[in-house]
């Protein structure tokens, strides 16, 4: 994959686009792109950088200016597969008394209490969603907005912390899916970040845990969605959908594991309910964690 350099005629869209710090650059082939950004999958069209992080990357500086290292926004590299998006991030210290903005994110547990261990650090930052940017592609099969906490629907923009390395799983376990003989068209997210004022609000017997991976970007719940119906497919094809469906997914997941150590997390099986159907709950923390009828 190769990405162009900065040079090219500016047009009054590419004006509007710098000034909503979402930037683009037409193709040339001329700076090729390091195979590693596409993570294990082949799949990721995204890296999710800090201002730290950002710093290190001179690519970044030499396509969008040394204003792409320190401004939040979206800055896309085009070539002839499509586009590759570099996001920089607001930086943590941005939240001030739960909120950024008018987005209300609350407080996560480090700033509250002792952790754990350092996978429970605060993260480095908040991608910052808008309106406009929200159906950038960061990878194959998934979206900005598919990671989004379901709340605040009329407040923009948002604040969303995600890990490249659940993207990457969760396109590997898409894959894994098809290798299987399973058909998989989509996996749908049905939670994936977690403000922790959201997470706070299920805490409690049966419902969410107080320290959950959700908050911290590398966690999302999923099923495999093939039809028009936004409810788990009939994987095993029994003519039922239930938890023996979720295995498959769940499989799946510890197929990647075994084959991506890397990826290790946690996989939990989760039930139907009046609300949602069966799901699996697949997480990146670095330690292996299995829950549910596995």
């Amino acid at each position: 994959m190769a990405f162009a350099r900065p040079g090219y005629a500016e047009s009054a869209a590419a004006r509007a686009a710098a000034r909503s710090t979402s930037r683009s650059v037409a193709a040339t082939p001329r700076i090729p792109l390091l195979d590693s950004l596409k993570g294990r999958s082949r799949k990721l069209r995204a890296r999710f950088l800090s201002p730290t992080r950002a710093a290190g990357i001179p690519l970044l500086r030499e396509l969008f200016g040394d204003s792409a290292v320190s401004r939040a926004g979206v800055y896309a590299a085009n070539d002839t597969a499509g586009s590759f998006h570099f996001i920089t991030m607001r930086p943590f210290t941005d939240k001030v008394q739960g909120r950024i903005g008018s987005y209300r994110i609350g407080f996560f547990p480090s700033e509250k209490r002792s952790i754990r261990s350092a996978a429970y650090s605060n993260p480095d930052g908040f991608l910052e969603v808008t309106a406009r940017n929200q159906d950038t592609p960061i990878s194959e099969h998934f979206r900005l907005r598919d990671f989004l906490t379901h709340d605040q629907a009329t407040v923009w923009p948002k604040y969303l912390v995600l890990r490249e390395p659940l993207v990457d799983k969760l396109e590997l376990v898409l894959t894994e899916l098809r290798s299987m003989g399973i058909p998989a068209n989509r996996l749908r997210v049905m939670s994936g970040f977690r403000t922790p004022q959201y997470n706070e609000q299920g805490v409690g017997a049966g419902g969410r845990v107080q320290d959950s991976r959700h908050q911290y970007g590398d966690a999302a719940d999923v099923y495999v969605v093939n039809g028009e119906r936004d409810w788990m497919s009939d994987l095993n094809r029994d003519g039922r959908i239930d938890t023996r469906d979720a295995k498959i997914l769940a499989q799946a997941a510890e197929n990647v594991e075994r084959d991506h150590p890397e990826f290790t997390g946690g996989v939990g099986i989760y039930k139907a309910t009046s609300a949602h159907g069966p799901f699996v709950h697949i997480d990146v923390r670095g330690t292996r964690a299995r829950w549910g009828a596995l």
